[in-house]
């Protein structure tokens, strides 16, 4: 008994080591939470090598407007809700392996279920990921709505159906408190059969950038969308028809778990909604400015 009792501090060494921090460490963080940010979600933590990584978050649809990563344009007026899901692997003591599930719902427009699959090499002060992610509406349906303009539709299209693109996000901190985003993203939208464009699907390429500097978080969205060749009916839509759209969003994130969101979608973009008599109505492209205060309970 009294051998056991001398072993049981040394069994307990490890513990109280965990929680030690450094001398002077003004957050006075446990050095196990002290690890480098990632991509995947901006302030997210870097797992450690072997060890699994699951985190839960809830937000709004200005969230995601803001965020440079959230390359879909969605209407922030909806007011809609984010829930997603993420779950990281540590391959390597600077790469890990990430999948999440993300949902937006709207009281006025059937819910989007995204889905991401990708990986992120973290040097410190500077990180790069890469990804493949689907978008898509279940139970999709062409019928036609009760009231008109109530569906906010995705990139200015009602008749969204899904999307699978191709992302690239890279970060680079200029000190602990700010950084620089950078993303990329290149994919495909398909619309729901009999849509009002005549099209089954649209190419589309985005480009994001993004500043962060303690609560405060900006970002500008670019995007472009043109119909995939050879898919546009004759005497409808040209080939070489293009819209682009620029989005400018700012987030500032209040000390008590609230965060407040403006800005303006469709701030500079091309293209007409209007009725022409070349054809039916293009995708919206009206500029929408907003502002939204969320608050977590």
């Amino acid at each position: 008994m009294r051998r056991l009792l001398l072993t049981l501090p040394l069994l307990c060494m490890p513990l109280i080591a965990a929680g030690q921090t450094l001398p002077g460490d003004p957050l006075g963080k446990p050095l196990l939470a002290q690890q480098p940010q990632t991509l995947l979600k901006t302030g997210q933590q870097q797992p450690m090598q072997g060890s699994l990584l699951v985190q839960s978050e809830s937000g709004t649809t200005a969230d995601v407007q803001n965020n440079s990563s959230g390359l879909l344009s969605l209407n922030p007026l909806a007011g809609g809700a984010v829930d997603s899901s993420t779950v990281q692997y540590g391959v390597t003591p600077n790469v890990s392996a990430q999948a999440g599930v993300t949902q937006r719902s709207w009281a006025t427009q059937p819910r989007i279920i995204s889905s991401e699959v990708g990986a992120t090499y973290n040097a410190g002060r500077y990180s790069l990921g890469v990804s493949v992610a689907q978008d898509q509406v279940p139970n999709a349906t062409p019928l036609p709505r009760v009231l008109p303009g109530a569906v906010p539709g995705v990139n200015g299209l009602p008749d969204f159906d899904s999307a699978t693109q191709v992302n690239a996000r890279g970060r680079f901190a200029l000190n602990g408190n700010s950084g620089v985003l950078l993303g990329a993203s290149m994919g495909r939208i398909r619309l729901l059969p009999g849509n009002q464009l005549g099209l089954t699907t649209l190419d589309q390429k985005a480009l994001s950038f993004g500043i962060e500097h303690g609560s405060v978080s900006t970002s500008i969205v670019g995007r472009t969308m043109q119909p995939e060749p050879g898919t546009t009916v004759p005497g409808m839509l040209n080939t070489d028809r293009h819209w682009n759209s620029i989005d400018l969003g700012v987030t500032w994130h209040l000390p008590w778990q609230g965060s407040l969101s403006f800005g303006a979608q469709n701030l500079w973009s091309s293209g007409n909604a209007a009725n022409t008599p070349a054809g039916p109505p293009e995708p919206d492209q009206s500029r929408t400015p907003y502002v939204q205060y969320h608050q977590d309970l």
